[in-house]
């Protein structure tokens, strides 16, 4: 794997890091060698995304990370995901630093960086390249929807949620993970920057994907996952809430473009206020009418929760699913404290040809 830094200058505790937080914990294509953030230096990685230690340390600026001797990277990766997806300005300056170095950088923004004038000149010079993953394809290379669904024999599972930023992408990962441990063939298909950095094989930035083509693209990604790989399971990865008023459009459209078997929701029980903007103060949904409207739209159940332990103890953590479990009679799972067992119980349960 190539060596990978990442820049999340000051975000590396908070969800605007989410993507260096997934890289953090999970990475099949970049070995990510350390983390630039001034606010957590001198930390591990780790230990400050969930107590776990890697062994990925964290530096306060490029020079730092780039000591005497020390062999550079091959890229840097921009590890914010910003409302709006614009680059923080106190970027720019290691950016250009890791550019003259011969450094290529990865983006994730809608702020695509190849277009910069300034960025551009100076990689072209070094050599370096950039690289922004969210450039939709040319119109002539993108699908329409196709209705493919009905041609897939397998159980498609997308894990959507109640909030941005609250684990989604994480809990789908890990159910994918288990379910090939105990021998279920599944594959998860990305739809945002942070799982096809990660080394999601499928997938496409849905949020970056005009309107016409959002669903076609995210279905076509499903079916070819299928047609190569012929899983029993696709875990599809969601984006954004369907009732949250910021980011409506990609739940609809991978809802349309995986025809859902059935539903595995996540929710955050210690947040009173949605992530976007903390002035607006948009309250969380509640639990119940926010599963109605999904069954209701997607026309599947939601079979299990998937739980976001933000703002929790250990103790809290263990009643609050214990209550969940009670009252809407599924399974609540945590995947970070207890792994993704029960999920995959609860999908052979619900299909038992998964059995075989």
């Amino acid at each position: 794997m190539n060596e990978a830094l990442i820049l999340c200058e000051g975000k590396l505790a908070t969800t605007t890091g989410k993507t260096a937080r997934g890289l953090v914990r999970y990475s099949k294509k970049y070995r990510i060698i350390g983390v630039i953030d001034s606010s957590q230096a001198g930390k591990d990685a780790g230990e400050v995304v969930d107590g776990v230690r890697r062994n990925i340390p964290i530096y306060s600026s490029l020079t730092d990370a780039l000591g005497p001797g020390t062999q550079l990277p091959q890229y840097i990766i921009i590890g914010v995901a910003t409302v709006g997806g614009m680059l923080p300005k106190d970027f720019r300056p290691v950016i250009r630093e890791a550019l003259l170095r011969g450094i290529s950088v990865i983006v994730g923004l809608h702020e695509f960086l190849g277009d910069d004038r300034e960025f551009a000149e100076i990689a072209l010079s070094s050599g370096a390249t950039i690289q922004d993953i969210r450039r939709e394809p040319p119109l002539s290379l993108m699908h329409k929807y196709r209705n493919l669904a009905r041609r897939i024999d397998a159980l498609r599972i997308p894990v959507l949620g109640t909030d941005a930023a609250i684990g989604k992408r994480t809990t789908a990962i890990e159910l994918t993970e288990a379910l090939s441990g105990e021998g279920i063939k599944a594959e998860f298909v990305a739809t945002g920057q942070t799982g096809l950095l990660q080394g999601a094989r499928y997938g496409v930035p849905i949020d970056a994907i005009q309107g016409d083509y959002m669903v076609g693209e995210l279905e076509n990604a499903v079916y070819q996952a299928w047609s190569e790989q012929r899983p029993q399971v696709i875990v599809v990865e969601g984006q954004g809430s369907l009732t949250h008023p910021a980011y409506v459009c990609g739940t609809r459209a991978i809802i349309s473009a995986s025809s859902p078997s059935a539903i595995i929701l996540q929710h955050a029980p210690g947040r009173k206020y949605r992530t976007y903007d903390p002035e607006l103060k948009l309250p969380m949904p509640d639990l119940r009418k926010e599963i109605g409207l999904y069954e209701a739209y997607a026309n599947a159940p939601v079979i299990a929760f998937g739980i976001n332990h933000e703002g929790l103890d250990r103790g809290q953590i263990g009643e609050i699913c214990a209550t969940l479990e009670s009252e809407f009679g599924i399974p609540a799972v945590d995947v970070l404290t207890e792994g993704a067992g029960r999920l995959v119980k609860s999908l052979v349960d619900r299909f038992p040809q998964l059995r075989k």
